[in-house]
């Protein structure tokens, strides 16, 4: 990669949550003091809204480093479930294997937990990720949960995360009780151009950049207006620039690297979307316009051997992972949240580990880094992603165009994760992330 032209220590934009590069901006920090509040006050229930890639998951992760240790924690990031579902979830988090329990054995136990928790001195702090996607039954467990006390505090602190359907669905008629009980509500809106290019230069240093400005000043206006200060679209903006520095022998980002950037991604300025950046479509990176070129290649997901999807690979980069706010979602629990991403350009597609915990096999040897190639099968936690080049067919038709050769980055190939890899794929059970 780019790391050794440009003096960095590690990949500064990576999109998987890393509290370690952490900005915090002024509403960055208010939402993390209201986090932190939830421990210290009897009535701690609060609600954080953001949009997708505001940096909620970060936040919180940056919170949980740092919570006392006599704050028992129990997180959940797996939130289209029912409510038994919701509960064994929950109890497993504290340790004990309730999947067999019937939903009075599983509030009884739950009780009882609580309370021998208060007794002990320790707080209970349950962290719902994804909040959005719990159903209104989920919720009103949650309610209920709420309201576990004894005769001077409540006993469960509660913080929901999530997209702002969320507050939209709080404020339902239907649970007009559980939204009484919520004693801060916050909702992270996107960077102003100024947190934008301090944003930036703070993901370099970290990264090992120190003082040195490797993004010229007259780039940080162009990068807000494609990303609209929403720190994912940021993080994929600047790292596909560095790329086009790369490429170009440069070890600093000037304008034309951006233009070069946003071409490569097909974006459209960030006002222009008619949505802002929610969801986009399986085969579609999110931010790009609709394309009437051919597919450059195709991602078929498998499982078992059946296939369960295609998606049509276009210029640009698509995420893989387990939650839904990703290009494309597995919804697996040996997926991680983030797991990996496809970059894929007129010339190559490229698939990368996004640290996640399971990692990513081909041909049985964990790899960190693949140039992928005609019916190369990755192995992504129990599911296999199929790719079949499609550019091969554009080229036929032009018998005058030619490809020029991959730059090699590191390696002839691949750049393998760790020293001794192993020769055949772990047996062990993959963990969720």
């Amino acid at each position: 990669m780019y790391i050794e032209p440009f003096q960095l220590k590690e990949l500064p934009f990576r999109l998987s949550p890393d509290p370690q590069f952490l900005y915090l901006s002024k509403q960055h920090a208010r939402a993390k003091a209201y986090m932190e509040s939830t421990i210290w006050f009897a009535d701690g229930f609060v609600v954080i809204t953001g949009e997708i890639g505001a940096g909620k998951t970060t936040l919180i992760e940056s919170f949980l480093r740092e919570i006392p240790q006599d704050v028992v924690v129990a997180q959940i990031n797996q939130t289209q479930v029912s409510a038994v579902d919701f509960l064994q979830s929950l109890l497993a988090q504290f340790g004990f294997s309730p999947f067999k329990m019937k939903k009075s054995e599983l509030l009884v136990t739950l009780n009882n937990f609580l309370i021998e928790q208060y007794a002990a001195g320790r707080h209970v702090l349950l962290i719902v990720d994804e909040a959005q996607n719990l159903s209104q039954r989920v919720l009103e467990e949650i309610r209920l949960l709420s309201g576990v006390e004894t005769t001077k505090e409540k006993v469960l602190r509660i913080i929901l995360a999530g997209q702002p359907e969320l507050s939209a669905k709080l404020d339902a008629p239907e649970l007009v009780q559980l939204n009484q009980r919520v004693r801060l509500r916050f909702h992270l809106s996107a960077l102003s151009p100024e947190e934008t290019a301090e944003y930036i230069r703070h993901r370099l240093a970290v990264a090992g950049a120190g003082e040195r400005e490797i993004f010229a000043p007259d780039t940080f206006a162009e990068i807000h207006r494609y990303s609209g200060g929403v720190p994912r679209l940021i993080n994929t903006l600047c790292d596909t620039a560095m790329m086009a520095a790369f490429t170009d022998d440069r070890d600093h980002v000037i304008a034309t690297d951006i233009a070069s950037a946003v071409g490569e991604l097909q974006w459209v300025e960030f006002a222009a979307r008619p949505q802002g950046f929610g969801p986009a479509t399986a085969a579609r990176p999110r931010g790009r316009r609709e394309s009437a070129l051919p597919p450059l290649a195709r991602l078929q997901v498998l499982e078992g051997g059946r296939m369960l999807q295609e998606i049509a690979l276009l210029p640009g980069r698509i995420i893989v992972g387990r939650t839904p706010d990703n290009d494309l979602q597995i919804d697996s629990r040996f997926i991680s949240r983030h797991h990996c991403q496809i970059t894929t350009t007129t010339h190559a597609s490229i698939i990368e580990d996004l640290n996640s915990t399971n990692g990513l096999y081909v041909r049985a040897l964990r790899v960190h880094r693949h140039y992928l190639r005609d019916g190369d099968v990755v192995l992504i936690g129990k599911h296999e992603l199929l790719y079949i080049e499609e550019r091969a067919s554009h080229s036929r038709g032009n018998p005058n165009d030619t490809l020029p050769s991959i730059p090699t980055l590191g390696h002839d190939e691949e750049t393998l994760a760790g020293e001794d890899l192993p020769l055949e794929i772990p047996t062990v059970s993959p963990r969720n992330n």
